[in-house]
């Protein structure tokens, strides 16, 4: 089991406090404390909803999404989930696991209706010594939940004999004490205490662990750099692309150093040649890339990075660096398009809808639509949906075909009505991590 250091962020008010019990303020920016936890090698955040309102509760699923999508670190949320709905809305919403509270009472008919609807691998529990749920710690059931949060002391950490991961919450300072909750076999992660410290240097602290032979959660080389092959100089050019969708970002340079730096960290570092320093990318724009995927050529002359991007990865405020097209095939009736990326021909028949939006063209069915309004537009999709219904009652697959390409079509249109993009669809999608 790799093992990982969590700090945790309390929210109350939409501040960050000192604890669920202790609401003296630590951040009145959450973003900000997030980040910087994130930038001192947290591996992943723990948010903590504290006593939340109903409208409060709207603004920390806003929260988990904002940190998920800007600063591209996994997220745990604990608290303010006592119905299905509130822990759809925090898994929807980017959260990696949602952690039923059972310290303020038994939520044992929430935690089977939750586990039977995302799986056990979304879904934990919070436990302490006052926990009353008539399945004790020691005989926690694992098919009704994947995980454990533990806020209590240590006699309740020992007593769990569950084969359940746990994240052990330790008000210790010292990462002595952190080391020995993380050779217990079944701790996967500790938070607060030290963890919680904002000057302590995470990355320092894995590698100390790394020594003692604690199996961290870090990225772990399987080819020495000297088997790879470089230039004159020692370099050796790195593709980067996109690990969500596959689109190529930029290409730079490694050394030894750099890429030893990257496994190390998991933020990209590349070598520059035009001023013979390493760089940390991201390190001044805040646009960092973190690694998720990298692989090395056939020939051991170039590396694959697929990383999460932060930002843009173009200094010209472009997403990707390759944004200038040089050659294009154009077809009749094609826009260009490759045909073999959906997500391409979706972006370009978006595009197409756009341009009729912004410069309408007399007898076109896509001005009609905008033309009639909203209430068109749904009446089609609701009709479309119908069709693809009827369709697949039959046994011709084509059929089904073209009912969801109109289908596509049309919610193409609400989309542009409504100013979502088809990136927003698939951020979206990507962020739920629903499938397993």
């Amino acid at each position: 089991m790799k093992k990982k250091l969590i700090p945790s962020i309390y929210v109350y008010q939409g501040q960050a406090v000192e604890h669920y019990h202790r609401k003296s303020v630590i951040s009145d920016d959450i973003i900000a404390l997030a980040k910087s936890y994130r930038d001192r090698g947290a591996d992943t955040l723990l948010l903590v909803a504290c006593g939340l309102t109903d409208s409060e509760k709207d603004n920390f699923v806003g929260l988990i999404r904002s940190i998920c999508d800007d600063l591209k670190i996994e997220i745990y949320a604990a608290g303010g989930m006592n119905r299905l709905e509130d822990v759809k809305k925090v898994l929807y919403a980017g959260a990696k696991r949602a952690y039923i509270d059972f310290t303020s009472g038994d939520k044992e008919a929430l935690l089977s209706e939750v586990s039977a609807r995302f799986g056990k691998s979304k879904i934990g529990v919070v436990l302490n010594n006052n926990t009353t749920y008539e399945n004790s710690p020691t005989t926690f059931d694992n098919k009704v939940c994947g995980f454990i949060y533990i806020t209590g002391d240590d006699d309740l950490l020992s007593s769990v004999e569950s084969g359940i991961p746990i994240i052990a919450l330790t008000n210790e300072a010292s990462s002595e004490k952190g080391a020995k909750l993380l050779n217990i076999v079944n701790i996967e992660a500790i938070s607060g205490g030290f963890v919680n410290k904002p000057d302590t240097d995470l990355f320092a602290v894995k590698e100390d662990y790394l020594k003692l032979g604690l199996d961290m959660y870090a990225f772990e080389s399987l080819i020495k750099f000297e088997e790879l092959k470089t230039d004159k100089k020692g370099l050796i050019p790195v593709i980067v692309q996109q690990h969500e969708t596959n689109e190529v970002l930029m290409m730079a340079y490694m050394n030894k150093e750099a890429f030893e730096k990257t496994i190390k960290d998991g933020r990209m570092t590349y070598y520059s040649r035009s001023r013979d320093c390493l760089w940390v990318k991201g390190e001044t724009s805040g646009h960092f890339q973190f690694l998720k995927e990298l692989y090395y050529d056939c020939d051991a002359d170039t590396l694959l990075a697929k990383v999460g991007q932060v930002g843009c990865a173009c200094h010209t405020g472009e997403h990707s660096c390759f944004y200038r097209p040089a050659a294009v095939v154009f077809e009749e009736g094609n826009s260009g398009a490759c045909a073999s990326n959906p997500m391409e021909i979706l972006e370009s028949i978006y595009a197409t809808i756009i341009n009729r939006k912004e410069n309408p063209k007399e007898g076109s069915y896509t001005n009609y639509l905008f033309d009639k309004g909203l209430d068109k537009i749904l009446k089609k999709i609701g009709e479309e949906a119908s069709e693809i219904i009827i369709a697949a009652k039959n046994t011709d697959n084509d059929e089904v075909k073209y009912e969801i390409c109109d289908f596509l079509y049309h919610v193409a249109v609400l989309m542009a009505q409504k100013g979502l993009t088809w990136k927003d669809i698939a951020a979206e999608l990507n962020g739920r991590h629903m499938i397993e």
